[in-house]
């Protein structure tokens, strides 16, 4: 929703958004996307996960934060969905490319890889923009932040089999995630208490997990 100004009225201002609570968890998430790209970038993975499991935990947190504050206007709860929409593509779109092609060394066979779940994220949300959820708790295609969250547990098992077998199995899992972002299919929307506390402890152990194999390697 596009919202109009009357000539001589000033809409408020870029910057005045980062005041509202639910948007700032969400850009506390970018960063934690960002330290996983970088980490990605740079062959961390260990670190790489713990920045995506954290960015996961915002992202279900900003949600949370927005339904329990009962003085937010529509232009703040508009504003505040484009931003959520916006980084939830760079969190488990961008990101989970990132870490293919890192993987793949940049070799150009994983580009077709990486280009198909950036194209399956912005398809899926746009559709999602667009539609909403169906019914009030369901949504059409497998929730974006899923990607987040299988990835992190696939990489349990890196360094526990063989490279070349990781690798082909990483990138059939994001091709197979790809393909169930946009699948004409019906997934639940995982909002209740009980779910968030999951996420949460889900990310403290992995985050355990990936702090010892990292120590791991330091050693």
């Amino acid at each position: 929703m596009t919202e109009s100004f009357s000539e001589g009225e000033r809409p408020p201002t870029i910057l005045s958004f980062t005041k509202d609570l639910p948007n700032l968890c969400s850009l506390a998430g970018l960063l934690c996307a960002v330290l996983a790209i970088y980490f990605a970038v740079v062959g961390n993975f260990p670190a790489s996960m713990i920045g995506l499991v954290w960015t996961v935990v915002f992202d279900w947190s900003d949600g949370a934060i927005a339904r329990k504050l009962k003085n937010r206007t529509d232009t703040q709860k508009s504003f505040g969905g484009q931003l959520d929409s916006l980084i939830d593509i760079i969190s488990f779109g961008v990101c989970p490319a990132v870490v293919l092609l890192s993987y793949g060394n940049f070799d150009i066979w994983f580009v077709p890889g990486a280009f198909i779940i950036v194209a399956a994220g912005v398809l899926r949300l746009s559709y999602f923009n667009v539609f909403g959820l169906i019914g009030k708790s369901t949504y059409q295609g497998l929730a974006i932040d899923n990607n987040g969250i299988l990835l992190v547990l696939l990489f349990f098992l890196e360094g526990f089999i063989s490279i070349s077998l990781f690798t082909a199995l990483l990138y059939a899992s994001i091709v197979l995630l790809a393909a169930l972002n946009v699948a004409p299919i019906k997934t639940p929307k995982l909002s209740a208490d009980g779910w968030y506390y999951g996420i949460a402890a889900y990310a403290v152990v992995a985050s355990l997990f990936y702090v010892w194999r990292l120590m791991q390697t330091v050693s």
